[in-house]
């Protein structure tokens, strides 16, 4: 068996080993081991299309699924065009003979035709159920040279639009859930195209139906955030942030979906100084526990990239807002000092997971913050108060012990909270310092 691609990104003609002998012939006509270029290649149905005799003429047709076509037997003259949009070979057309011998993997978008040049059986696997309410699209016979005259033509295939009238198929989907927050927000910059969806439109703890083959990625925002009410409300915080991403999972599995959920550095104990990927939660509070349960329910996706982030701040509620907000009030804040860490600005972290996807990256987890040196969190609030020109001198820095006798009790939180950056940076992804992102985000978003 062996494979080779085309003219057409994605489009592939697959030589099959036939075994003949006076009885006829065996193949394997679909192997997934041994198809390894179509990994992720998922058949729901098999279609077998006879025609009658040579001359028979049929597409073009591009249907929003990957197919593999092959010939139980007969032979016929294949023909393929790419109607994808934005696609660099739009409108390009390849032709190959398909035989017993041959199968081609059709990609989803590019549509295919094929002319009979003998009674044929024609067989075709796809990764979808055909639906009405689908897209779907078609470009005229007439751009191929057939062989023979083509006959039998269907009413339907010769209305068929030439190509510079031609609809293109859009690409799959991106969804993103909790698209409301920090980091939905930034990733709507960079992601225009994603389907966008907060809490009204998409619980992620009873994910509503959707055409889930139309989509290649979900990038899940939604959490349950508040860390201190969590060791009250634990049951509310597990749903979202343990039982939602282990639905989302189940649901990446089974229509080969790659899932990026958003985790914390509060699924460690803080006893490292420097966390990597490798390193076992260890969580403290009720919190990272419902994270840690989250990162794990994440990882039976077989595509899946789990984020474990610090600090985040953007556009939103956040702790350096919260300082801008102090400062300009003129109110001088205590600031625990044995809470350590870098920030991570929500445009790095759309970027890096945005940059992820697009590398097509191995599979698994990565640390994101910013850059630079580790701070205490009363540093990183003097940074924010220098930014404003104000007197660092204004925050008071206190230890965890002492602001909790003085503002009641929280949950614990890690002491050390820095994120090992190596694994990321090695996929060409380096995050700028987190003095810089500070300083950026403090001038593109101005006090509410």
């Amino acid at each position: 068996m062996q494979t080779t691609s085309t003219a057409i990104p994605g489009l592939l003609i697959i030589s099959l080993d036939v075994h003949g002998d006076n009885r006829g012939w065996f193949k394997e006509n679909w192997q997934r081991e041994k198809m390894t270029q179509l990994d992720g290649f998922m058949p729901v149905q098999n279609n077998v299309s006879y025609n009658a005799q040579a001359g028979v003429t049929r597409g073009l047709h591009a249907e929003p699924w990957d197919k593999l076509v092959s010939v139980a037997y007969g032979k016929v003259f294949g023909a393929w065009c790419d109607l994808r949009a934005g696609s660099p070979t739009f409108g390009q057309l390849v032709t190959h003979v398909i035989d017993p011998g041959t199968a081609v993997f059709v990609p989803r978008g590019v549509a295919n035709g094929f002319q009979a040049l003998e009674e044929t059986s024609y067989s075709y696997l796809v990764d979808d159920h055909w639906s009405p309410d689908a897209e779907y699209t078609a470009v005229n016979l007439h751009m191929v040279d057939w062989p023979l005259e083509p006959t039998e033509i269907s009413a339907k295939d010769r209305a068929h639009p030439h190509l510079d009238a031609v609809s293109p198929m859009s690409p799959r989907k991106i969804l993103v859930t909790g698209a409301n927050g920090q980091l939905g927000r930034a990733l709507r910059k960079l992601l225009p195209e994603a389907e966008y969806c907060d809490r009204t439109d998409f619980d992620v703890t009873h994910p509503p139906q959707r055409p889930w083959r139309q989509y290649s990625a979900i990038i899940n925002c939604a959490a349950y955030n508040a860390v201190d009410k969590a060791e009250e409300d634990r049951a509310a915080a597990w749903q979202v942030n343990a039982q939602a991403p282990a639905n989302l999972a189940a649901i990446a599995a089974r229509n080969n979906l790659t899932l990026v959920h958003v985790s914390s550095d509060y699924v460690f104990d803080g006893r490292e100084s420097l966390h990597a990927e490798a390193e076992s939660p260890s969580p403290l509070s009720a919190y990272g526990a419902s994270k840690a349960a989250g990162e794990t329910a994440a990882r039976t996706a077989p595509r899946h990239y789990v984020i474990r982030t610090s600090w985040v701040f953007g556009d939103g509620a956040n702790f350096i807002a919260t300082m801008r907000s102090l400062a300009e009030r003129g109110i001088h804040p205590e600031v625990v000092n044995d809470q350590r860490g870098r920030p991570t600005f929500a445009e790095d972290l759309a970027g890096a997971i945005v940059h992820l996807l697009k590398s097509r990256a191995d599979y698994g987890v990565y640390n994101v913050s910013n850059s630079g040196d580790t701070v205490g969190r009363d540093e990183l609030a003097m940074a924010t108060f220098i930014g404003l020109g104000h007197d660092p001198a204004e925050v008071h820095p206190v230890s965890t012990a002492e602001y909790a006798a003085a503002h009641g009790d929280a949950a614990p939180r890690p002491a050390e909270s820095t994120l090992s950056l190596d694994k990321l940076e090695a996929t060409g992804f380096h995050p700028m310092n987190w003095r810089a992102a500070l300083a950026l985000y403090l001038a593109l978003y101005p006090a509410a």
